[in-house]
């Protein structure tokens, strides 16, 4: 997904742009960047943070770069943020999240003017430099930033930084957060809220849908009012976001109880305890377990000092072997033990498989799965939740397709979605004895956005019914 963080301060802002870009490390992936505007004008680090923490690749940038004004970045695939020499002036750009017509925007481009972009790895086009360039199409950045959430299909969010301030836009349904923290001598902008809290920082306002504002230390200027239409990510809760992050004033962690709570009320399984997979499944247990009255127990600890996060190597067999490396077994509670394991999600089910096999290994008698989630019958169109190239990758699409062929009318899929119906039953059979579970049973759709607390009109629950 990936995530950033900006700093607006009457003095030098680094050591906040440092700590506050590294609070979002969580958000994953293979780059992260540093850029600042000061009395030496624009500079900036990009470091490839694969193999090694942001505070490691960054610490001596950390003590070498200065200014008043900064973004970082925590980034998915492109390099940024990219410093930018246009006929508006000089600018540094970074981007979070996906654009579904960038062939489109790009032939438009060439058609427009522009001779060319500098190519990124593969060939590619890096997309920060894309909607650089689409921003420049227009007389001001203003009209830049309000062009480029026009005609992006798919969600984009953005941190643009000038010689004298910072723009923030989120994105036009508001599918990826976007904070503002403020203190005594300046202010930040996150999409983490509890980035700045340790710094200092304040809430002073979190952005509505499509929301434009300009930052300076002195203050926050809107420059285009929120709009009325929401489809802020349902992830964010489920498994993206980190605990103590809220997000339309409500908080990860409680949803995550609130979710485990709702998973126990439709359950009457019997267990000796109920287990999360570590991180995002420990709290949705913790909640199960204080409504089943099943103890809670850490079966497994994950090994964090030098394994990264499974999703994070770019092949699948890396993610596998990194999911598997990391988790190290108490055997005295797994030994004869029947559990209920919650994990965020079912994505490949290659991970889950392989966790399940290891509790057996070790002497488990039962495992009774709960996903924390609903089945994903759709691969996300907007920030790049389960990075399947195809609806294929995701096992309900395979078992699907085994059941009914290439071919699936749109009602069927909805059918499948429909908790209550004999296809949805049968998928989820055939999902257990694939993945070799005692027994399985998703969260329902309707309950997790009970879970959630927002009108569902205002969450993006594509991944699960298709509905945009």
């Amino acid at each position: 997904m990936g995530g950033f963080f900006g700093v607006a301060s009457k003095e030098n802002c680094i050591l906040d742009l440092f700590f506050g870009t590294d609070y979002h490390s969580h958000l994953g992936t293979r780059r992260a960047g540093m850029a600042v505007y000061g009395e030496q004008g624009f500079d900036r680090a990009i470091h490839n943070i694969e193999n090694s923490p942001f505070r490691t690749k960054f610490d001596r940038d950390a003590n070498e770069l200065n200014g008043h004004l900064g973004i970082g970045c925590i980034s998915d695939y492109d390099p940024q943020p990219l410093l930018v020499n246009s006929h508006l002036g000089n600018f540094a750009l970074t981007v979070v999240g996906r654009i579904n017509n960038q062939e489109e925007l790009i032939r438009s481009s060439y058609q427009s003017g522009c001779t060319h972009f500098m190519g990124a790895s593969g060939g590619n086009i890096n997309m920060v430099e894309l909607i650089a360039a689409l921003i420049c199409r227009n007389g001001s950045f203003e009209e830049g930033i309000r062009y480029v959430q026009e005609v992006v299909e798919g969600s984009l969010s953005l941190l643009l930084m000038t010689e004298k301030g910072i723009y923030a836009a989120r994105d036009l349904l508001g599918r990826t957060p976007v904070m503002i923290g403020q203190k005594e001598n300046g202010y930040c902008i996150a999409f983490e809220s509890f980035s700045y809290l340790n710094l200092g920082y304040s809430d002073h306002q979190e952005l509505g849908p499509g929301e434009i504002v300009f930052v300076t230390p002195e203050g926050v200027q809107t420059i285009q009012c929120p709009g009325s239409n929401m489809r802020i990510c349902s992830f964010l809760w489920v498994y993206y976001g980190y605990p103590t992050a809220c997000y339309e004033g409500i908080n990860v962690e409680q949803m995550r109880y609130n979710c485990g709570d709702m998973l126990a009320r439709r359950d009457n399984i019997r267990a000796d305890l109920v287990a999360g997979v570590p991180d995002s499944g420990t709290a949705h247990a913790v909640g199960y377990a204080n409504r089943s009255g099943i103890p809670f127990a850490r079966p497994f600890i994950k090994y964090t000092p030098t394994w990264p996060r499974s999703f994070m190597p770019p092949s699948q067999a890396k993610r596998n072997l990194v999911a598997r490396m990391k988790l190290i077994p108490v055997h005295s509670l797994i030994h004869e033990k029947s559990m209920v394991l919650i994990d965020d999600s079912i994505v490949r089910g290659t991970q889950l498989r392989e966790t399940t096999e290891f509790l057996y290994q070790n002497g488990a008698r039962e495992v009774h799965v709960r996903p924390a989630c609903p089945p994903l019958i759709f691969s996300c169109r907007y920030l790049n939740f389960s990075r399947s190239a195809s609806d294929l990758d995701l096992i309900t699409r395979r078992i699907i397709r085994e059941r009914e062929g290439d071919e699936i009318p749109e009602s069927l899929l909805a059918d499948y979605a429909d908790p209550d119906s004999a296809n949805y039953q049968e998928m989820l059979e055939a999902i257990r004895k694939q993945l070799n579970f005692t027994t399985l049973r998703y969260h329902r759709l309707d309950d997790m956005i009970a879970s959630i607390g927002l009108e569902p009109c205002k969450l993006c629950t594509y991944c699960w019914n298709g509905k945009q």
